[in-house]
């Protein structure tokens, strides 16, 4: 049986990076976005492996669509990807009413959307996972990026609950929860935590940790958010050791601007 992935947002950045590691390892990848040209074009670049359609994740027939099209042609779905997302930064009160529903209509309902229409497919799946980007400001609510931080906490919640419900189906429901990484999403932002942070991880990166993730042994042991980067990875353990005044004084910290 042909080993399939299924990746939403993957015209550029870290989704069509999460698209050469599978390709490269012998799977049938799945490219949709909303920008069509971008995943034709790496629909070109990979190979006959490789199949390109349109999605808008806010659309829950267009998943239905996709999805039935995707396993017509590739037989199965053995991995769902949720990585289609947008970011709007700065001051809560500056940003457009619109840009935070946006946010949570494609961050959020993109998530859900996916889930919950690809559950008859992976419940058909071996070893079937579906993996979740989240993001180091799930950790904690981070200042100019209030709606950003919130939809990925939604991610963050939904995971957990899916992981354990849809255990009885064999399948588990993961995250990975990069920090800053160098893609167009980030570029110009408007927030003081980037510029005390700085922006370490490639696309690259994070699509190693989505791919290991789906390769994993599962004996019950992978864990349900895997913070991507060292500075992630130090921010979630101290998020579970420090008192609740400690992470909002290192956030207050994070969010101060020079």
């Amino acid at each position: 049986m042909n080993k399939t992935v299924f990746i939403t947002g993957a015209g550029q950045g870290i989704g069509a990076e999460i698209a050469r590691i599978f390709y490269q390892h012998g799977y049938y990848v799945g490219l949709f976005d909303v920008q069509v040209e971008q995943v034709k074009a790496l629909q070109r670049e990979l190979g006959e492996r490789a199949f390109a359609g349109y999605l808008d994740v806010c659309d829950y027939s267009a998943w239905q669509v996709a999805l039935a099209n995707f396993e017509t042609w590739a037989g199965a779905l053995n991995i769902l990807v949720n990585n289609a997302g947008v970011l709007y930064s700065g001051p809560f009160e500056d940003t457009p009413i619109a840009h935070h529903q946006r946010t949570h209509q494609i961050n959020v309902g993109g998530v859900l959307n996916g889930c919950h229409a690809a559950l008859p497919y992976l419940q058909k799946a071996h070893h079937a996972r579906v993996i979740n980007l989240s993001s180091a400001s799930a950790i904690y609510g981070q200042a100019d990026l209030a709606s950003y931080s919130a939809s990925k906490f939604a991610v963050r919640g939904l995971t957990e609950a899916l992981d354990v419900e849809w255990s009885k189906y064999k399948i588990r429901v993961l995250d990975v929860m990069p920090l800053f990484v160098q893609t167009a999403m980030v570029e110009q932002m408007n927030a003081a935590s980037i510029e005390h942070m700085g922006v370490q991880l490639s696309a690259q990166d994070v699509a190693r940790e989505v791919f290991r993730l789906a390769q994993a042994t599962d004996r019950g042991l992978c864990p349900t958010h895997t913070p991507v980067g060292f500075k992630a990875k130090i921010m979630f353990q101290l998020s579970k050791l420090s008192p609740q005044v400690l992470n909002r004084l290192s956030n207050l910290w994070l969010s101060r601007r020079d």
